[in-house]
């Protein structure tokens, strides 16, 4: 069994036809999807997704693109929605320096607050970071200083130094269809060296697709392919990397073991 650990099943490209995407995957051998928010207002749809579908998880969280518009959300809001049985995760959320669309200090005012949340819950928070390695492992150290918390750094593309880092403080890292793009040397070097037990793979589709699928839709099904193409970087068979990848799924969101 496959774990798609990252999908917006809610998002344009696949919402419209949904149940056709999941059977897909489920065709493709995907057991377990993590449905990822990125506003407050997708929460009560991504919740009713996971409610609806056995396999299907949720996550609740602020992107740092969304920041400015939810700098009075509050960590009570994030706790309550927390509660329900299918909520395993906390995110995405992060800092994105390279688009910016959201003021700094409150990307990292918002980020904090899901940390603090991730703490006393202990679900595993889902990171967004682009262009922005140093305030993230800043406050990712300072963080974990205060108190342990599981965590997990979403769609890698950054730096092998920044990996040796998160995985120092004991973080996951999740690779998507990006690992198999032709420019992605400095990606798939870091992809061969994860350490076993710390690896995941995900879609973030509708977005990325991997080849042999670019320029189309991304869908979870095409987790299948970013898995294969991972086993080889890292010298194993896709058997292996399933049945590895799947079981650091449910250690890491151990919410949604059975």
């Amino acid at each position: 069994m496959l774990v798609d650990s990252h999908c917006h099943l809610e998002y344009k490209g696949l919402v419209e036809e949904q149940t056709e995407v999941l059977a897909r995957a489920r065709a493709a051998g995907v057991g377990a999807f993590l449905n990822i928010s990125t506003r407050q207002s997708e929460w009560d749809q991504v919740v009713a997704t996971a409610a609806r579908e056995p396999d299907v998880f949720a996550s609740v969280g602020i992107h740092p693109h969304e920041a400015d518009a939810h700098q009075d959300l509050g960590r009570a809001a994030l706790l309550e929605a927390t509660r329900h049985p299918k909520v395993i995760a906390i995110g995405e959320t992060g800092l994105d320096y390279y688009y910016d669309k959201s003021d700094r200090d409150a990307q990292k005012s918002l980020f904090r607050m899901h940390i603090d949340v991730a703490r006393e819950t202990q679900l595993p928070i889902i990171i967004h970071t682009r262009d922005a390695e140093e305030d993230t492992h800043a406050i990712l150290a300072e963080e974990m200083g205060k108190g342990a918390f599981p965590a997990l750094i979403h769609c890698f593309t950054a730096s092998a130094d920044f990996a040796e880092k998160v995985l120092a403080l004991g973080l996951t890292i999740s690779l998507s269809g990006i690992v198999t793009f032709k420019n992605a040397k400095d990606l798939q070097a870091v992809a061969a060296i994860i350490p076993d037990g710390r690896l995941l793979v995900e879609t973030d589709s509708p977005f990325l697709a991997p080849v042999p699928h670019r320029g189309r839709v991304c869908e979870p099904a095409y987790v299948a392919d970013t898995a294969a193409f991972v086993a080889g970087l890292r010298g194993t068979d896709v058997e292996h990397l399933t049945a590895q990848t799947t079981a650091n799924f449910f250690n890491l969101f151990s919410k949604a073991r059975p």
